[in-house]
């Protein structure tokens, strides 16, 4: 007995592992904030650098682009060379593509540093995560330092808009990349003292050059086209052709990869049924929780009336519900099970979007935030003990793969969600727009603001305004409803699956299966 507690105290992390967390939150931090920090700088930096349309989409999509196509890549390649090296080098890229962005002098030269953003941000998600499951041995300490973690990826996208709008009522556009630069140079300065060096002691030969191609090749267009039919422009056989395409690319792909003796992406991780359902359970809600995001925020600024400045105050409750639900759930499966918890978060959330199918035009500003920030704070446990399952769940020479396994499933899903959502809602506007009786506008403004809320806002007219807010809230009903739809059917799926579990995933973090829960070699300095 002496021995075993011996042996559970040593596993237990002290103020090194600690302090090393609160660099790699920071980090984590950033490197989310970088995916919405543009949003309210988009307009300033445009009339400076002269962007078009086409090339506004660029220098906010490529990061996202590049981040989602290299996470797999990254994410082995960390377990092989080590987690804290690719860090570090990671982090010195995001350094030097912060400060290029931030005196980009042309839209082609925003978009290249900002593509190298990603590439940089892909080298540090999945090694942040993984090693975390090097310096936290406890289970219950690695939950919540895996909350911690899920708290500042999942929340710090919301807090990008809100920290931008400040930022930029004093200082110009490139101020949001430079804040950056000091918190990467104290990750470069205490990494190695804080964090320790881990690598896959098995992994051998170099990694798979054409793997890696197929891996690109398959992410890349699936995600250009999920963003197209999200945009809703028009360029539907170009949109689906890219998916095709793409999912014709990752077959090769998935063929390659059970072939190799090491391939770039262990597929023997889906073997292990808590992986086979988090993996997709992540990817519906994300896809959810981002579809209804965007409507909600929407109807902040267009149905409500409030500023983008404004907007963005409003939207902080969203990120502040995120971070409430993902550190609270360390703290519930101390007396629940994970997916008791998780359970009741998504019916929380479910709940919150039934209360949204019954929005109004007027005197539901409140209603409408608070809601969104329900769903936020209920999606928030499947994002932290989802993650840490995933990252439990995996032997530890192969924590970096799951996860960058599990932010992909996580990209995709907010990917998909915008689109399928995104073009539920559209489709509704547009359907009540038409039969409405527009007759009495003019042809041209009429025309514009079957499209979009924002063209017949910015038309001016009262009566016109009035009938788009209306359409715009019934898009934003539907979105709700199919939303809800979706988390019921997760419920349902989940119930079902750990049926009779029992004591089986009473923590988080405990491995599925004894494939998982092996000898730990130690990890090197």
């Amino acid at each position: 007995m002496q021995n075993a507690t011996s042996a559970a105290s040593n596993q237990r992390a002290g103020r090194r592992e600690w302090l090393g967390l609160a660099v790699l939150a920071v980090a984590t931090l950033l490197v989310a904030f970088d995916s919405g920090v543009l949003f309210l700088a988009l307009p300033h930096l445009s009339a400076d650098l002269g962007a078009t349309s086409s090339q506004q989409l660029w220098i906010i999509d490529i990061y996202l682009f590049l981040l989602a196509g290299v996470l797999i890549t990254m994410g082995t390649l960390g377990d092989r060379i080590g987690r804290r090296k690719l860090l570090l080098v990671g982090a010195g890229g995001f350094t030097i593509a912060s400060a290029i962005s931030a005196y980009s002098t042309s839209p082609e030269m925003l978009i290249a540093a900002r593509a190298l953003l990603g590439v940089a941000a892909a080298t540090m998600s999945p090694s942040t995560l993984a090693l975390i499951s090097n310096m936290f041995r406890d289970a219950r300490q690695r939950g919540v330092a895996i909350s911690v973690w899920a708290t500042c990826m999942f929340a710090g996208g919301a807090t990008g808009p809100v920290i931008g709008g400040v930022m930029l009522d004093y200082w110009w556009w490139g101020s949001v990349f430079l804040l950056a630069v000091p918190v990467m140079a104290v990750l470069l300065v205490a990494g190695p003292l804080l964090l320790p060096e881990y690598r896959n002691p098995e992994a051998v030969g170099r990694i798979d050059l054409t793997s890696v191609a197929l891996s690109l090749a398959a992410i890349l267009p699936i995600i250009y086209g999920i963003k197209n039919l999200a945009a809703g422009d028009g360029n539907l056989p170009v949109a689906v052709g890219t998916i095709v395409a793409g999912l014709a690319i990752a077959y090769l792909f998935v063929r390659r990869q059970l072939r190799l003796p090491n391939p770039l992406l262990d597929l023997s991780l889906l073997r292990q049924r808590k992986i086979r359902v988090v993996l997709p359970a992540m990817l519906i809600g994300s896809g959810a929780f981002a579809g209804t995001s965007l409507f909600t925020a929407q109807y902040i600024q267009s149905v409500a009336g409030r500023s983008p400045g404004e907007s963005g105050l409003w939207m902080a409750f969203t990120g502040l519900g995120i971070a409430a639900g993902t550190l609270l759930a360390p703290v519930l499966v101390r007396g629940l099970q994970p997916r008791s918890v998780i359970i009741l978060g998504l019916t929380g959330s479910a709940i919150a979007l039934l209360v949204l199918t019954q929005a109004g035009t007027s005197g539901w500003l409140i209603g409408v935030v608070a809601s969104i920030a329900v769903v936020a704070f209920g999606i928030g446990p499947l994002f932290a003990l989802g993650t840490g399952i995933m990252v439990g769940s995996a032997p530890p020479e192969r924590a970096g793969a799951a996860a960058s396994m599990s932010e992909t499933s996580n990209l995709f899903g907010t990917s998909l969600g915008l689109a399928l959502l995104g073009s539920a809602g559209a489709a509704v506007y547009r359907s009540q727009m038409d039969d409405a009786d527009l007759g009495a506008f003019p042809p041209g403004l009429a025309d514009s603001a079957r499209e979009t809320i924002g063209a017949a806002t910015a038309g001016g007219d009262p009566g016109l305004i009035a009938l788009a807010r209306d359409a715009f809230t019934s898009g934003l009903n539907v979105v709700a409803a199919i939303s809800a739809v979706f988390l019921v059917a997760l419920i349902v799926a989940i119930i079902v699956t750990f049926r009779g579990d029992g004591a089986d995933g009473a923590d988080a973090a405990e491995p599925a299966d004894e494939a998982g829960s092996g000898a730990q070699p130690a990890p090197t300095r």
